[in-house]
């Protein structure tokens, strides 16, 4: 269904079309309904007409993808997760974290919900199983291994210190972590140690018995919820109104693996139709089911939806809707974390008025900042300067509405410029596309909030929004924020929360800009070097790049390693190799 723009409004799919049309045409419901003010909004219905059921369910999730129409339900969560994945296609296989997956063989594992978790479970196996950190498929040899052998973090096969056969044991025992079956892992581990001290090998046996203990502390921490070790996803759902909340439980080997939360706020559709869409765009070639999925009431298209995961993962998945025992439970459980999602929304609501009621007396505002934006400048000594806009909504960042802004008509280190042209950029969008803040926030002092206040006057918005600025602390002072109009800056309590929350957007602003300066920065100085080399573009720079991982690297590869990377021809390779060794072959006895 298109609107006059020919834009997507909704993507639907129906054994019988006229039926289906029929009900929208002869909706009967009220006339603020999502469905009547939708149909409203219909100029055009565009059909496709498919061979089966189950092509037009892979169409529609594909065109909701594509598309992501106003009325469909849409992942709102659907960014790029982070996996942990293992190079087993290599002949010295590494463990790190990706969040692309590729068809290159390598193993992947995840997605990981949450980063922290993540970084824990990679943390651990490095610990536990000290595989090779160093970038590149292929093995660099080195005389001397590097400091992370020193340091235990390292089997150091690039200095012979570990053979092929035994590394890939050790990349088995990855695997077998990664996949749950820490019985088989452990069940592994006390029959090497058994075997070693039977060979007399002691040290190699007290680093087995400290693995051995190491992961059972971990697995100690583990919450078992079910003692099946069958692989499930099971899925909560929770309504409020237009609004729904859904979980999602990873459980593999009886163990709670991971968690994605969606919050889908007016939605079109009753319940069964809702989650339906939903488990159609969570799996798919690169993201497959596992053999059951559990949900908490009858699902649209159930068994179609059935066979379509099941030529995902090539095996049978059951779509099962329990009613009691064990299964019931974990349904429940879910329920329980999909209703908690509008307790703590509730909780946060809460928390805002307080803190936004705080903000207005303190500051002196005519009403409650609902938004907050925070501007700030990063430059060193005039250099790659930038301007950082960053934005907060009822105390929540809003990083979609972030902003960089590359300084363009300013040479020098002149902050009060940078910041008056800054402003400038911000205040010239469309009026329909201000979207002004309730409160702007530059970072500086007197000088600054000067530059805030002659710039909103020039685009006439100074009834529009509220201006202030926050000093840095210098000795016991404190944070000093300073008002238009007020000749003595406002100090609040260091442990006051609404000088918390305004150094906390601030701090933010700086982070934001510091990250784009420092790439900017890098980018710069990358340049300078490689462009320098001839027959070196953009292209062959990025594959350099991304086969080596550094200019570092770059410097340090050898002629053959350089021919390796794509693009990077015999001649040209040692071309590089002699522009960053040039000098370096021989020095004075």
């Amino acid at each position: 269904m298109l609107d006059h723009a020919s834009t997507v409004l909704y993507v639907g799919k129906a054994k019988d079309l006229a039926k289906r049309l029929a009900s929208y045409v002869n909706f009967k419901g009220g006339e603020h309904s999502k469905t009547a003010v939708m149909i409203a909004q219909v100029t055009k219905v565009d059909l496709l007409i498919t061979n089966n059921e189950k092509e037009a369910l892979i169409l529609e999730a594909s065109l909701i993808k594509r598309h992501r129409p106003k009325y469909n339900v849409i992942l709102r969560d659907d960014k790029s997760y982070p996996q942990i994945k293992v190079t087993v296609q290599e002949e010295w296989p590494r463990v790190f974290m990706t969040r692309k997956k590729k068809r290159d063989g390598a193993r992947y594992f995840g997605p990981y919900s949450s980063p922290s978790s993540m970084w824990s479970t990679l943390n651990l196996l490095q610990t536990l199983f000290p595989l090779r950190r160093c970038k590149g498929a292929a093995l660099k040899p080195r005389k001397r291994p590097c400091l992370n052998y020193q340091m235990n973090r390292c089997l150091a096969p690039c200095s012979g210190k570990i053979d092929n056969v035994s590394y890939r044991h050790m990349v088995d025992k990855v695997v077998l972590f990664l996949e749950g079956r820490n019985k088989n892992l452990l069940r592994d581990l006390e029959h090497d140690m058994r075997q070693a001290v039977s060979e007399l090998e002691f040290e190699k046996a007290a680093a087995l018995r400290d693995q051995i203990n190491a992961l059972t502390r971990t697995l100690e921490k583990q919450i078992i919820v079910t003692q099946s070790t069958e692989d499930r996803d099971v899925y909560g759902f929770a309504r409020s109104g237009a609004t729904v909340s859904i979980v999602l439980l990873y459980i593999r080997e009886g163990v709670v693996r991971g968690t994605r939360r969606f919050f889908q706020e007016d939605t079109y559709g009753d319940d069964g139709a809702i989650l339906s869409q939903i488990i159609k765009q969570v799996y798919d070639e690169k993201h497959q089911p596992p053999p059951l999925i559990l949900v908490p009431f009858i699902i649209d298209d159930q068994q179609l939806l059935e066979d379509r995961l099941a030529d995902l993962g090539g095996r049978r998945t059951t779509i099962s809707v329990p009613r009691r025992g064990n299964r019931r439970t974990l349904v429940s459980m879910a329920d329980t974390n999909a209703r908690q999602r509008f307790e703590d929304i509730d909780k946060k609501r809460e928390m805002w008025r307080t803190l936004g009621d705080d903000l207005e007396k303190r500051l002196h505002l005519a009403a409650v900042p609902d938004t907050i934006e925070c501007l700030d400048i990063s430059n060193i000594s005039g250099t790659s300067s930038v301007g950082s806009l960053v934005r907060f909504e009822q105390g929540d960042p809003a990083p979609a509405k972030y902003r960089h802004y590359r300084i363009n008509t300013v040479s020098g280190p002149d902050d009060y410029a940078m910041m008056r042209e800054i402003m400038i950029r911000r205040f010239s969008r469309d009026n329909d596309d201000l979207d002004l803040p309730g409160l702007l926030m530059v970072d500086g002092g007197k000088g600054q909030l000067a530059v805030a206040e002659s710039v909103v006057r020039e685009f006439n918005l100074s009834g529009a929004l509220e201006l202030i600025s926050i000093a840095k602390e210098r000795a016991d002072e404190g944070e000093k924020l300073y008002k238009p109009g007020r000749k003595n800056p406002i100090i609040l309590p260091s442990h006051n929360p609404a000088l918390l929350y305004l150094m906390r957007i601030r701090d933010e602003s700086h982070r934001f800009g510091v990250r784009f300066h420092r790439s900017l920065r890098n980018r710069k100085t990358l340049s300078s070097q490689l462009d320098e080399i001839p027959g070196i573009g953009p292209s062959r720079k990025r594959n350099l790049l991304r086969a080596l991982g550094s200019l570092q690297n770059i410097s340090e590869a050898g002629v053959e390693e350089l021919h390796r990377v794509d693009g990077i021809g015999h001649e040209l390779a040692e071309q590089i190799h002699s522009y960053f060794h040039a000098g370096k072959s021989s020095k004075p006895a």
